[in-house]
């Protein structure tokens, strides 16, 4: 399985916004592409009084390399512009791909 992992550190003047957007809105529009099959988000505690805004890490699980890389290529580019029009300048945002062990 692979664990594609999508860490963000939003300000605080639209924090609670995002929240319920990512709830919401974005993560359900991933979920619906078919190509993961659970998901969590999760609030980053480690570091945190060091940091203005608040840091999550949105975990999703998918079956194969290929099923990512069609999402990547077919979904990805629509659903981060989405959310980079929407949060322009508010957020900072990595991704990491985790295979489980």
């Amino acid at each position: 399985m692979i664990v594609y992992s999508v860490t963000v550190n939003i300000e605080d003047e639209v924090h609670d916004d995002w929240l319920q957007w990512m709830k919401e809105t974005h993560i359900p529009d991933v979920m619906n592409t078919g190509f993961f099959s659970n998901y969590r988000i999760l609030k980053v505690i480690s570091h945190q009084e060091e940091k203005d805004g608040t840091t999550y890490n949105i975990q999703y699980d998918c079956v194969s390399m290929a099923d990512l890389h069609k999402y990547q290529v077919q979904h990805a580019p629509k659903l981060q512009k989405e959310h980079n029009d929407r949060y322009e300048n508010k957020f900072v945002a990595f991704r990491t791909l985790l295979e489980k062990a």
